[in-house]
């Protein structure tokens, strides 16, 4: 064989097609304290991950792990104290995204500012250029943004309604801003979670506040991984807890202050006691469920949370036929008066002492066993018995 038949094989030999080999997707989580300080949900996250077969990702940011009890992949951008208008104001997050580089970020953000009283329009501007420092960073990032789990601290009673106001607000922006090559995909943290079960204080998460918000976002980032897989079992995911106490404490103040930094004077360690609540419905109280319409369609009414003259109620809908259906309408008979303020996963509408709600656009389509959830803030005054719904099916 000639010096230039060996030479040519070599070249034809580099220029063979070999099987592409999985990236790595860098993800990372952004927020406050809820994220990063411990932030356990993540540890959940992370190994629900693994267990689920999605074991090519890197979770990134400049702030590093904190004790959880069980190994995980912990970087992240959960700064503690930190307000979504400070950082956007200030310019923080195109640094941390040059250092990280992501294709993901999963953003729970805008605990402060509602502690703060930021105006929700305040705080969506604020979103909103936060995305576009996203964008310009990744032409093509995937965009998680979280519907803010509940607050309800004793210092700060206004705090429950504005983050439903933001709450609300939050699937139009995310509906107007997103984009075929960055998509947003707006993740219900809110639905199901208990201030009174769920947190220690009326803000941060407890272990099974972690495990819920674990389960929230879990199918959305699987989905953008490439395979919708279910979800294990919560009950074989460890249940992490913080080795050490975090400093900053977790269970600190998060007022507003002059720029996005830690807040100045810390609480002490956690003690997993929550702080005194307004609620005198320490657990959630459920009404009897409604029967099913003829297509299949029922739906449970619970109250979830309870104080002098408001309360936090939901109605799960589930698809109790064997077909799917396109759309449902809720509807239930107040008895003592209460008026609902607020409404979400739902458009409601109430006349005299009747409810009806019916279905948003994304959550109409139910498949045989499935199910939804809406919720509520309401008004009450001497008494606030539970109405028992019923669901008609479209």
């Amino acid at each position: 064989m000639s010096a230039a038949m060996a030479a040519l094989l070599v070249v034809l030999g580099l220029l063979v097609v070999r099987p592409a080999e999985a990236a790595t997707v860098r993800i990372m989580p952004l927020g406050d304290s809820i994220t990063g300080s411990p932030g356990c949900w993540r540890a959940l996250l992370w190994n629900k991950l693994q267990n689920g077969g999605f074991t090519d990702v890197d979770m990134v940011g400049t702030l590093p792990a904190q004790g959880c009890g069980v190994p995980y992949d912990g970087d992240n951008e959960g700064h503690g104290g930190y307000l979504v208008t400070n950082v956007a104001d200030q310019n923080q997050l195109p640094g941390w995204l040059s250092a990280t580089r992501p294709d993901i970020v999963m953003m729970h953000f805008g605990t402060n500012d509602v502690w703060s009283n930021k105006p929700t329009g305040t705080i969506l501007a604020a979103y909103g250029t936060l995305v576009d420092q996203m964008r310009a960073s990744n032409p093509n990032m995937k965009i998680l943004v979280a519907q803010i789990i509940p607050m309800n601290p004793s210092t700060c009673p206004e705090c429950a309604q504005r983050a439903v106001a933001l709450n609300s607000a939050i699937p139009g922006w995310a509906a107007a801003k997103t984009t075929t090559a960055s998509p947003i995909v707006v993740v219900d943290q809110w639905t199901g979670f208990s201030t009174s079960a769920d947190t220690y204080d009326g803000v941060h998460p407890d272990d099974s506040g972690n495990q819920k918000m674990a389960d929230k976002w879990y199918p959305a980032l699987s989905a953008l991984l490439g395979g919708a897989q279910p979800s294990p079992s919560p009950s074989h995911s460890p249940s992490p807890s913080p080795s050490h106490s975090p400093s900053p404490s977790p269970t600190r103040s998060p007022f507003p202050s002059p720029s996005p930094s830690r807040s100045p004077s810390p609480s002490p360690s956690p003690t997993r006691s929550p702080s005194p609540s307004p609620s005198p419905s320490p657990s959630p109280s459920s009404g009897p469920s409604g029967p099913s319409g003829p297509s299949g369609c029922g739906a449970t009414y619970t109250i979830t949370n309870q104080w002098g003259g408001g309360f936090q109620g939901e109605v799960t809908v589930r698809n109790t036929g064997a077909a799917s259906i396109s759309g449902w309408t809720v509807t239930w008979t107040f008895a003592d008066g209460q008026r609902v303020t607020q409404a979400w996963g739902g458009k409601a509408t109430q006349t005299g002492a009747s409810v009806t709600v019916r279905n948003e656009s994304w959550n109409g389509s139910l498949g045989a066993g499935a199910s939804t959830t809406l919720g509520f803030i309401a008004s009450w005054n001497a008494s606030n018995s539970a109405p028992v719904p019923t669901c008609a099916a479209a």
